[in-house]
């Protein structure tokens, strides 16, 4: 059996909060007897640490929805720009943290990480407290936020790491699925605990919201992920693994920017997570903007789009591993543009209402299919460089093919984390364009996008004779 004799041969316990040294996810006896047992606990402590790394980021696409309802007198496009600059710093520290995670091992990254996102929401809770906070001390602060959105990059490529090729599809999905939730669960909750003193007296005293004549206490949306944040930290350190055959040098991870389908795939991923992540922040404005007038309430409705989506990426995994991530992320795209032609034609327009409940299922069905896209996007890559990597080892022999694997493996974990990177710009391109161009502009450009992305995964991954089917 290849568990004992590895156990042996390196003293690895495979004990939580280890370093170690031989992990062989594609040796059946090995996987059976440890590691899927292994990989399972890494999983279930990354996914809510990951979950609170999006509530961090998503705070502001709640928050910034009743600022002026307390007294904040703050511009339209002031609001979108606040929902938007948490996405330009999140994709920046994404671009690192897909790099320096490997370097200080996974498990001791992904509790340090964690930990430091206390600091932004105890900022934020007592600047919510004083309508007299300048904006630029807003925007600075949703900045900082922004810095629970990089958290995705190192967890999403060091548990590609744990699992075996017949599971990656799943378990990366479960991961950023999950994850994903982060956004639906800080728009559903953050709205119910903001009516009322739930933190006690230690949370401060509350604001005056105008419009509904009612006391808000808007801190409790920041201050009630504190004590959740310390405990995850603390699991993710005593109860995660760092695996060696995950850490890696800059200096070898860089391989990646010469590696065409690294480009490629991060395209594609910039077409299905970049409207998750943008849509979910740009819709509860979106919504108050356009349909308020109607009745109505953004808290009520924003938070169901990106549970959906959430949701749906577990499904897009798990359809790639049965029938192949390329066609499933072409009928994510087709789905996604069909879904915000709907959405433009229920758009108020001149002295049309506009449809919500058109206007709504429409995003609904959007989110839907990104997170399909989301995960199918995420189950392509390992296979892709797998692929290739054995193709170049064949005939080779055992040692060889055995080095390919591992490099592939590497380069997947980098791709995977870059393009997430990348893809989390749409946080912030997204609302900006919403606060910058007529909203039905902004779609169409979005369908536009969408039709090179469906070129590009048609041609590379899913014809017959492509370059790298997956």
């Amino acid at each position: 059996m290849s568990a004992p004799t590895s156990h042996r041969r390196t003293g690895d316990t495979y004990r939580p909060g280890s370093t170690i040294a031989q992990w062989q996810p594609e040796d059946d006896s090995f996987w059976r007897a440890t590691g899927h047992k292994v990989a399972n606990r890494n999983l279930w402590v990354s996914i809510p640490a990951l979950m609170l790394g999006f509530v961090v980021w998503q705070v502001w696409s709640v928050t910034a929805v009743r600022l002026n309802d307390v007294g904040f007198g703050l511009t339209t496009s002031q609001l979108f720009w606040l929902t938007a600059i948490p996405g330009l710093t999140g994709g920046t520290f994404r671009i690192l943290y897909t790099f320096i995670g490997p370097i200080f091992g996974e498990r001791k990254f992904t509790a340090f990480s964690t930990l430091i996102l206390i600091a932004p929401m105890l900022w934020l809770g007592f600047a919510l407290q004083d309508t007299g906070t300048p904006y630029w001390e807003l925007a600075l602060i949703a900045a900082v936020c922004g810095i629970g959105g990089a958290n995705f990059s190192s967890s999403m490529a060091n548990i590609g790491f744990f699992f075996p090729k017949k599971e990656k599809g799943s378990a990366a999905g479960l991961n950023g699925g999950l994850g994903n939730l982060g956004v639906s669960v800080v728009q559903l909750v953050a709205p119910l605990v903001v009516t009322a003193a739930v933190l006690g007296a230690p949370a401060g005293d509350p604001q005056r919201d105008t419009v509904k004549n009612e006391d808000v206490w808007l801190q409790n949306g920041a201050f009630l992920w504190v004590p959740l944040l310390v405990i995850m930290a603390l699991l993710a350190w005593f109860l995660m693994n760092d695996l060696k055959v995950a850490a890696a040098p800059f200096s070898r991870q860089k391989i990646i920017f010469k590696r065409k389908h690294n480009w490629l795939m991060t395209w594609l991923y910039v077409g299905t997570f970049g409207s998750f992540i943008g849509f979910a922040a740009g819709l509860p404005l979106l919504i108050k903007n356009n349909f308020s007038a109607s009745g109505y309430q953004a808290t009520t409705y924003a938070w169901v789009g990106p549970f959906i989506g959430a949701l749906t990426r577990w499904a897009g995994g798990w359809l790639s591993d049965k029938i192949g991530g390329a066609r499933v992320t072409l009928v994510s795209f087709v789905g996604m543009a069909a879904s915000l032609v709907v959405v433009i034609s229920a758009l108020p327009s001149g002295g049309d209402e506009g449809s919500f409940w058109a206007f709504y299922v429409g995003f609904l069905c959007a989110f839907a299919f990104s997170g399909i896209g989301n995960g199918s996007t995420f189950r392509q890559i390992p296979v892709i460089f797998r692929d290739l990597h054995l193709k170049k080892a064949a005939g080779q022999g055992p040692e060889a093919e055995g080095a390919a694997l591992k490099q592939a493996e590497m380069e997947s974990g980098a791709v995977t984390g870059f393009s997430a990177a990348i893809a989390a710009y749409g946080f912030f391109f997204i609302p900006a364009m919403f606060a910058n161009l007529a909203v039905t502009t902004a779609l169409w450009m979005f369908i536009g996008f969408y039709a090179t992305c469906l070129v590009v995964c048609w041609w590379f991954y899913a014809r017959k004779g492509a370059e790298a089917p997956s």
